[in-house]
């Protein structure tokens, strides 16, 4: 078997308190959604007490009802591009998009949490969902954030730690106890913040390096299954944010929108190859620095589109819809995100769109 998923190349933050980093934290499960239901219960994590619905509910009421909103990275900016492969892939997965040659592709950046005329600030964490459109009419959606490691090993997890970080309604604020109390039961969580901590802040979306987090199993043409990582390492260089009050509620959205109009962006992505023995169901561990790093092309985004226009706007960045070459492995993070993607799209789309807070006038000011 070769090797496995790395996390060998951080996303850089900045300390903060962990009570505040366990509540940004919550907002990162749900980026885009679509209905693919039911695999969660196939995968056997859910509960009458950790269902699709009750995750749904946890996230608007640590977040409050945005009609019309993703139920989490509610705040985003379409845009397109294509990823041209360099043919490297073809040594790990028959998938299509690893042919060499270039698919279009569709994504969307966005902020955790549920609140989408938030302010944008440095330490939320950074979402980009892709989908690649293959030729023979396959499709790959990626659901990628800027975190290296994910704080929690399991749905159970996620979902108790949504339910303690609920507003106090005498405070408005999350109850430092019942946070708390949740790190004391989890030192995986508490260990994972601790490396986070430590990392610098990139200055926008540009710079940032997007992980794919969980694992996959890459199936080669003649059936050998590799289990993968991959991530998204940006091309342009790495500077830190600069932090400083004054600066405009939209700016990382500015400035990507800023950076795409004189110049595509580009990140190369690359798989990182496991071992047998390298978890593959439990994302809050990282796979040893010295796994193999395969190089398999270059993601290019050069067009941005505000939501109103943007065809990424409705499309569900599952990461269980995959191509002929890939499957999931038995992270229970996977069926999880699917499922509780797939009520909040359903109820959503239920609800009347209301305006994003990047508009296609901010979109175009300048040009």
């Amino acid at each position: 078997m070769t090797t496995h998923l790395d996390a060998s190349a951080p996303t850089r933050y900045r300390p903060l308190g962990i009570a505040r980093m366990l509540v940004r934290l919550a907002m990162i499960g749900a980026v885009l959604l679509v209905v693919v239901g039911g695999f969660a219960y196939l995968g056997g994590w859910l509960t009458r007490d950790v269902s699709p619905g009750r995750f749904t509910d946890a996230f608007q009421q640590v977040n409050g009802v945005h009609p019309g909103f993703r139920r989490n990275h509610a705040k985003g900016l379409g845009v397109s591009g294509f990823f041209e492969s360099n043919g490297n892939g073809r040594r790990v997965s028959k998938a299509v998009v690893f042919e060499p040659g270039r698919v279009p592709v569709l994504g969307r950046f966005s902020l955790s949490g549920g609140r989408p005329y938030a302010a944008d600030a440095a330490t939320d964490v950074r979402g980009l969902g892709l989908q690649f459109s293959l030729p023979d009419g396959e499709l790959w959606r990626t659901a990628m954030i800027n975190l290296p490691l994910f704080p929690f090993r399991t749905p159970e997890a996620l979902y108790e730690q949504l339910i303690a970080s609920r507003p106090d309604p005498a405070t408005g604020k999350p109850n430092p106890a019942a946070l708390k109390a949740f790190i004391d039961r989890h030192p995986e969580t508490a260990q994972v913040l601790g490396f986070l901590k430590t990392q610098p802040i990139p200055s926008g979306f540009d710079n940032t390096t997007f992980h794919g987090l969980n694992a996959f199993w890459f199936v080669d043409a003649s059936g050998r299954a590799t289990p993968v990582r991959f991530i998204l390492t940006p091309l342009q260089p790495f500077e830190p944010d600069q932090g400083g009050a004054g600066r405009d509620k939209n700016y990382l959205f500015d400035g990507l929108i800023t950076q795409m109009r004189r110049q595509p962006l580009h990140w190369r992505l690359v798989l990182i190859l496991g071992r047998t023995g390298d978890p593959t169901r439990d994302a809050t561990v990282a796979w040893p620095a010295d796994r193999e790093q395969l190089d398999v092309g270059i993601v290019t985004l050069d067009r941005a589109e505000a939501e109103d226009v943007s065809p990424a706007t409705d499309i569900n960045f599952d990461p269980l819809v995959l191509p002929t070459g890939i499957a999931p492995s038995d992270d229970p993070l996977l069926s999880a995100r699917s499922a509780i993607y797939s009520r909040s799209f359903t109820r959503r789309e239920g609800e009347v769109k209301q305006p994003s807070a990047i508009t296609s006038a901010d979109v175009g000011k300048g040009q």
